[in-house]
């Protein structure tokens, strides 16, 4: 049982964010999704070699129930005239699988 004033454990949840337009910033997704509670973090993915936007981003809200309010507001919403997609990020996959190379 939780003692008076113990909060119950939070369940952060992260969205994917995508069709951003190259020119928006991390503080503008973070305003625009504290619309629907409190947000983490909002990280715009970018090109390593150039810097510039990939057009997509990851924001991590605290709790799910505001991940679920902020894919039901945000999912086809208009920003800088591009149309979001945004949805529950999916767990990363492990991409091939390392093979031991055995001489004979």
């Amino acid at each position: 049982m939780k003692e008076d004033g113990e909060s119950e454990t939070k369940m952060e949840a992260k969205l994917y964010v995508g069709n951003l337009s190259k020119s928006t910033t991390q503080d503008e997704l973070k305003t625009l999704f504290a619309q629907a509670g409190e947000v983490i973090l909002a990280e715009v993915i970018k090109d390593r070699k150039s810097g510039e936007s990939r057009g997509f981003a990851f924001v991590t809200m605290s709790v799910q129930s505001e991940a679920d309010i902020a894919v039901s507001m945000f999912d086809a919403y208009s920003l800088s005239d591009q149309t979001l997609k945004v949805s529950l990020a999916k767990p990363r996959e492990q991409h091939g699988v390392a093979i031991p190379h055995i001489e004979m």
